[in-house]
């Protein structure tokens, strides 16, 4: 009989052997457990994604947004233009060599840049990966002009039963006084994983709120990592991660004030069923140059099922010390006060719970762009009510 440590360590060789092309694409290591950042995201899933680049649809200049319609305010940047602000987001946020990211980079992906400048109104950009299996990836740089404004609603979707590793590297830089509200919707299936990285650099008086949605994927990796460069701007992140079955949705944030006077409130919460895994990281550092910095941070959970898992670990690291800064988590079950309350009205079991989970939920739901309601986030997430 072979020992069970035996075992194991061959079916690692045989994970880890599997995923190298995913290294090699990279140029960098895999990253692994032993890593705080990556201690509770396990890869293994990813063996069965067959190794190869699928590239984008596109026109025959090769042109993936050749029939994407730009509102008013809003062009393309090419050339020089672009260059001089592609990856200086990464660069203030420190993650150039960030594993999801030079992955995206190793893939070849697909760049869209947009300045934005004036009041632009809305903007969907749909994600969709073509047929073929392996990884698709896209990069979006935007840049919106002091007092600009903008609402950005990003679907990125995998293709029917294509076994897919989308990569999403999105760089958004705000001047002074600019605002922009972010929706990302990332229905997934059982085949297809996601990584989502997002990277803000933010001028003082300039607005942010990014709104992450996802739920399907077989393993979901978000990214949001925010840098208020002078202070005195105002930072808004909310998540919401469905998982079921063996899913696994991780969600790391970082955001650092670099001057004094900033805002932060972020709310991330979770929805854990079947034997799925949620993960929530979020870190925030006050330095001492950020005085009278007012952040606030809360994970909630809701865990419907006695084989689900949920890791949270909400963190602040403050050096100032005239701040207002608060975090806290809970991990919760369906309340049976508020169960017994809806069947005493004549309401059964199974619509009860639904329409908890579907209040739990709403409170993110309504935050992300109007656009997002054609694409019925609530049943994308639940199921019909």
């Amino acid at each position: 009989m072979v020992a069970a440590p035996a075992v194991q360590a061959a079916a690692a060789g045989s994970t880890a052997a599997s995923l190298a092309w995913l290294a090699d694409l990279a140029g960098a290591p895999l990253p692994t457990r032993r890593q705080e950042d990556w201690r509770f995201t396990d890869l293994s899933s990813l063996a069965a994604i067959p190794a190869g680049v699928a590239a984008p649809a596109a026109d025959q200049r090769g042109d993936p947004w050749a029939e994407l319609s730009l509102p008013a305010g809003v062009t393309r940047l090419a050339g020089a233009a672009a260059e001089a602000q592609l990856g200086t987001a990464l660069a203030v946020s420190g993650c150039q060599q960030h594993w999801p990211v030079l992955l995206n980079a190793g893939a070849r992906p697909a760049l869209l840049a947009l300045k934005v400048e004036g009041d632009a109104g809305t903007l969907e950009l749909p994600l969709p990966a073509p047929a073929g299996e392996g990884v698709v990836a896209w990069r979006l740089l935007l840049v919106l002009e002091p007092g600009a404004r903008l609402d950005l609603l990003q679907v990125p979707a995998p293709a029917p039963a294509q076994r897919q590793l989308l990569s999403l590297v999105s760089e958004v830089v705000l001047g002074e006084g600019a605002r922009l509200q972010l929706g990302c919707l990332a229905q997934g299936h059982n085949q297809a994983a996601l990584f989502h990285h997002l990277a803000v650099r933010q001028a003082s008086g300039s607005e942010l709120q990014a709104t992450l949605v996802s739920s399907g994927w077989v393993l979901a990796r978000h990214e949001p990592r925010v840098v208020q460069e002078q202070g005195a701007a105002r930072t808004r992140l909310l998540g919401l991660q469905r998982v079921d079955g063996r899913e696994l949705a991780d969600t790391h944030s970082f955001v650092r004030f670099d001057g004094p006077e900033g805002e932060l409130d972020q709310l991330h919460k979770a929805v854990a069923d079947g034997s799925g895994r949620s993960v929530f990281n979020g870190a925030v550092q006050v330095p001492r140059l950020a005085q009278r910095t007012n952040a606030a941070q809360l994970s909630r959970t809701l865990l419907l099922s006695d084989r689900a898992r949920i890791d949270t670990k909400p963190e602040l690291e403050i050096v100032a010390d005239d701040v207002k800064c608060a975090h806290g988590a809970t991990v919760s079950q369906l309340q049976s006060e508020e169960l017994f309350y809806l069947r005493s009205r004549g309401i059964d079991s199974t619509t009860a719970a639904g329409l908890l989970q579907r209040a739990f939920c709403q409170e993110v739901l309504r935050e992300l762009p109007a656009g997002a309601l054609r694409h019925d986030p609530m049943t994308a997430l639940l199921g019909a009510a």
